[in-house]
């Protein structure tokens, strides 16, 4: 008979399954969001060979996105997938930048739309009060260039 004094055996493992199981719901969970953290327009981005943007904000850039039919489309509002006039764009670019000065303005525009409306969509941020634009690419990988 053991005495009431009398030490139990301690145990030496772990028991593992209560965190295989948050783990298993955690990646359930992300696997759900993930296609759903991509959003905004469709355009088939030129490739260009770039270097990232320094010294970037805290808060996330105005995007002016052109799509291949020449919308243009800002990220913004209620209203990000729907096409918006060139006087909404100025109005909605000097509030934010009235608001937050330091906003990085980036112009994001599908491969086939016509130069001549990405520099319309840089006047409009101009008009806006945006004095340094860039542009967003995708990195070029194995993309022929032209010679």
């Amino acid at each position: 008979m053991a005495t009431p004094l009398q030490k139990r055996k301690l145990m030496g493992e772990i028991n593992v399954v209560p965190y295989i199981d948050v783990m298993l719901v955690l990646l359930v969970i992300f696997m759900v969001t993930a296609p759903l953290l991509t959003q905004g327009i469709e355009v088939n981005l030129p490739k260009a060979s770039s270097e990232p943007i320094e010294n970037v904000p805290n808060h996330k850039p105005l995007i002016l996105s052109v799509d291949v039919t020449g919308g243009l489309y800002i990220n913004v509002g209620e209203d990000e997938n729907e096409p918006i006039a060139g006087k909404q764009v100025v109005a909605r670019v000097g509030a934010i930048l009235r608001n937050r000065p330091n906003t990085p303005i980036l112009v994001k525009a599908d491969r086939e739309v016509p130069y001549g409306n990405v520099v319309g969509a840089m006047v409009l941020l101009q008009k806006g009060g945006a004095s340094n634009i860039g542009f967003v690419t995708d990195p070029l990988d194995s993309y022929p260039i032209p010679q």
